[in-house]
């Protein structure tokens, strides 16, 4: 790698940077309460499916002490 291509390259992302669309505080925040929401939710399924299959598993096992 030639020294020279670097500070062409940081003026080539640069420049594809300044192309992009970004989102608004508004959205950003939104779209993070959603995925909050959906990971907490997620949660609480895969809390729920282990604690009934930890139960099931256990009677099969005869049983916890």
């Amino acid at each position: 790698m030639n020294l020279s291509t670097i500070p062409q390259f940081f003026k080539e992302a640069y420049a594809e940077l300044r192309k992009a669309t970004w989102l608004s505080r508004k959205e950003v925040i939104g779209s993070t309460v959603v995925i909050i929401i959906l990971v907490m939710i997620m949660a609480m399924y895969v809390s729920f499916t282990d604690f009934v299959l930890s139960i099931f598993v256990g009677s099969l096992l005869g049983g916890t002490r």
